[in-house]
């Protein structure tokens, strides 16, 4: 579905570009101006009148031709001229010295004489007020933008909240692939939206609020747009941080403006985005208790508590950090629901990528289920972002379908990088990357509690000079001990095949050592992977909760314990090298056999690797 801007222009929403069409006022006065403007530069007073030096002057003065003169301000002369075949023509004429005979010579010649002050011409006027005027009149159309058309002064505290009410296509539960649990679940909230008396007839009561927690890009909002959508409801849609402005109290106002507008659109659904931007632990910030921010997470409480279900506002909000939230906003009465919008598992990926898939061509040899299988830890948002790039690589080659090659190049990039095809690679740096590359490869087919390789590279992705890339045969949720150690003595494979064949290793193992050092201390303080330690979680991670962002770790054990901590770590990642420095040593022909074909080829799959080295075909696992 898409949000176009046409249909957002809800109460206090930002305002579209200033139009004339609706501000007649400002049509109005631009006309006058225009019409002011024509008058000016075509009235019959410019152009009509003569200007004659005062040379010529004097000597029509000498033949008699000259009527009439006003005499303006001493220098300046109007006056008219006889003609014989017709009306008098006007002139004018500048006095350029003091003349003391003139006016003798006027009475000589019996001309009317008569004086006044010099007129300033309309156009000198209008040229000389035409600023002022301007300026007044983009102040009034800032004004009128800043009050958001509201006719209030300011409109700081009206609610930026965007309003959906599509008349055309709406989006559905059925537009929505994966996530059943969650849609069950919001459910209910259609059927009071679509019919209230079904649950009041036996006194049942609606969630007031609904709080969607997940990652980023699972679809909390694709989720609350389809509530809407199913119950054909108004569909308010504000993020947090859009109540937090640089003026004290604008936030509360903000809330208050939002319930407002969503009580006069009821039935309807408020969905606040990001909402632990407003509404984090209060007492926690560093403004004290009269922070902005804690004004407005009170003043959205006590709307919450105060409005009735009886008046169809349903108001859904989505976070990723439900931890952070003030707990006066979790209980009931409050969001008295939490729906939980998890990552999609591969059943789930393959039908967000069936949905997506049908709005491109695709080849017949694009396989979604395999691709489903490729992508674990992504989310439907990485999914539909795979499709899309997938048919940007297929449409650069000018092919009119999309294939699996295509798919295979999208989600490379997408979750290694970017292929840098044109970085300059000498041949020595290349085998030396082969061989780090042919290390991690090998040992998947050695280590039995490992993932199985999906393919090797030694094309540079990102600030990688090559990747060796697992891909698990189902989804998991929790790991054991064994195949974290297989994980850590993969990470060794680059050290130790550097180590066994240039006997030195290089800056390349940076990432490999950070990698196995991390999963290391993490088994030995916080899974309890380790006998002599035994089952202790050891350091809490501590984290100023307004911030949201770890910044130290409590060590809340004595130096003793950290010694032996650190004698764990080292003992278990010394058990593994020595483990991988065994294995490549008994297969050292398989590993210089791979890195030279790597070499070559620069990419190797799993069947590559198998038809190779001479093992024996993998069986594909099925996905029920």
């Amino acid at each position: 579905m898409n949000d176009d801007d046409k249909d957002n222009k809800g109460p206090g929403g930002p305002q579209p570009p200033f139009d004339f069409r609706k501000n007649r006022l400002a049509l109005v006065l631009f006309l006058v101006v225009i019409g002011l403007l024509a008058v000016i530069l075509f009235s019959n007073d410019f152009g009509t009148t003569k200007t004659i030096p005062y040379s010529t002057f004097l000597e029509y003065l000498d033949q008699g031709k000259v009527e009439s003169v006003v005499i303006l301000d001493q220098d300046e002369i109007d006056g008219t001229l006889s003609s014989p075949s017709g009306p008098a023509v006007p002139f004018m004429t500048r006095i350029p010295y003091i003349d003391l005979k003139l006016l003798d010579e006027l009475r000589a010649k019996n001309v009317r004489i008569s004086g006044g002050q010099k007129s300033v011409p309309l156009l000198k006027m209008f040229l000389d007020f035409m600023p002022l005027t301007i300026g007044i009149i983009l102040i009034w159309m800032v004004f009128r933008q800043v009050q958001g058309g509201t006719g209030k002064a300011f409109g700081f505290g009206k609610s930026r909240a965007k309003k959906y009410n599509e008349k055309g296509k709406r989006l559905l539960f059925s537009d929505v692939a994966g996530q059943e649990e969650a849609k069950h679940e919001l459910t209910e909230v259609v059927d009071f939206l679509k019919s209230p008396e079904k649950f009041t007839a036996i006194g049942a009561k609606i969630p007031k609020g609904v709080l969607l927690v997940g990652m980023p890009g699972t679809g909390k909002t694709l989720l609350a747009k389809a509530v809407a959508g199913e119950a054909n409801v108004n569909f308010f849609h504000m993020s947090g941080s859009d109540f937090v402005e640089m003026f004290v109290g604008v936030g509360a106002s903000r809330v208050r403006d939002l319930f407002e507008n969503g009580r006069q659109n009821s039935p309807c659904i408020i969905f606040i985005d990001e909402i632990d931007a407003v509404g984090r632990t209060r007492g926690a910030g560093y403004g004290g208790g009269h922070d902005e921010r804690e004004q407005t997470l009170n003043q959205l409480l006590v709307e919450m508590d105060g409005f009735d279900t009886k008046d169809g506002v349903i108001v859904i909000a989505a976070t990723n950090r439900p931890d952070v939230l003030d707990p006066a906003l979790l209980r009931p009465g409050r969001f008295d629901r939490q729906v939980v919008v998890d990552m999609p598992d591969v059943k789930e990926r393959e039908a967000i990528l069936t949905l997506h898939a049908s709005k491109v061509k695709l080849a017949p040899d694009v396989d979604l289920l395999r691709l489903a299988r490729a992508t674990p830890g992504s989310s439907g948002a990485d999914i539909a972002n795979i499709v899309n790039e997938a048919a940007l690589f297929a449409a650069r080659r000018g092919q009119i379908v999309v294939s699996m090659q295509d798919f295979e190049e999208a989600r490379d990039k997408i979750l290694m990088g970017i292929a840098r095809r044109s970085k300059v690679i000498t041949p020595k740096d290349k085998l030396a990357t082969a061989y780090h590359e042919a290390g991690h490869a090998l040992l998947h087919y050695y280590l039995k509690d490992a993932d199985p390789l999906h393919k090797v590279t030694v094309v540079p992705r990102g600030r990688a000079l090559g990747v060796a890339f697992s891909l698990p045969d189902e989804d998991k949720y929790s790991r054991g001990k064994n195949w974290l150690m297989d994980r850590i003595r993969i990470s060794f494979g680059g050290f130790a095949a550097e180590e066994l064949i240039y006997g030195e290793t290089s800056t390349g193992v940076q990432n490999d050592l950070e990698q196995a050092t991390s999963m290391a201390r993490r088994m030995i303080t916080e899974w309890g992977m380790s006998e002599r330690i035994g089952p202790m979680a050891l350091g809490s991670e501590g984290e100023p909760i307004f911030l949201g962002k770890e910044i130290a770790t409590h060590k809340d054990y004595s130096e003793e314990t950290a010694r032996q901590v650190d004698n764990e770590i080292r003992s278990l990642l010394t058990n593994c090298l020595n483990d991988v420095r065994g294995l490549l040593k008994e297969h050292r022909e398989q590993l210089e056999k791979l890195a030279n074909e790597l070499v070559v080829k620069e990419t190797l799959d799993d069947s590559d690797i198998r038809n190779l080295l001479g093992f024996a075909p993998r069986v594909a696992i099925t996905v029920e």
